[in-house]
C-alpha cells in the first residue's frame, strides 16, 4: 500500500478542488468538492488544523495552489496528490 493510500485509508479528508461541473462529471469516491476559488471562504469545512487533507484537481496545478493556501492558513497535514488520475485505486 502506498503512503497516499494509507493516509486515505486512515480517514484523510479528500478534497477535489476542480469546478462543480468537473466534479459532477467524475470524482474520487468520498471526495468533497471545494473549488479552489471558493477555498478561502470554506476553510471551516476542513476541520481541525491537524486534519490530514488530500487535495487533487485535473493536473495538480490547482491542488498545488490550494495546498499553499491551506498551509498558509495553518493546516499542517496537507498533501497535493496531483490530478484525479494520480489518485490511488480504492
Amino acid at each position: 500500500m502506498s503512503e497516499l493510500s494509507e493516509i486515505i485509508h486512515e480517514g484523510a479528508l479528500i478534497v477535489d478542488v476542480r469546478s462543480v461541473e468537473e466534479f459532477d462529471e467524475e470524482h474520487y469516491p468520498g471526495a468533497l468538492n471545494i473549488p479552489v476559488d471558493e477555498l478561502h471562504l470554506r476553510l471551516n469545512e476542513f476541520g481541525a488544523k491537524d486534519t490530514s487533507v488530500v487535495l487533487y484537481c485535473a493536473s495538480g496545478v490547482r491542488s498545488a495552489y490550494a495546498a499553499k493556501l491551506l498551509k498558509g492558513a495553518g493546516f499542517t497535514k496537507v498533501i497535493n496528490a496531483g490530478g484525479l488520475g494520480d489518485m490511488p485505486d480504492r
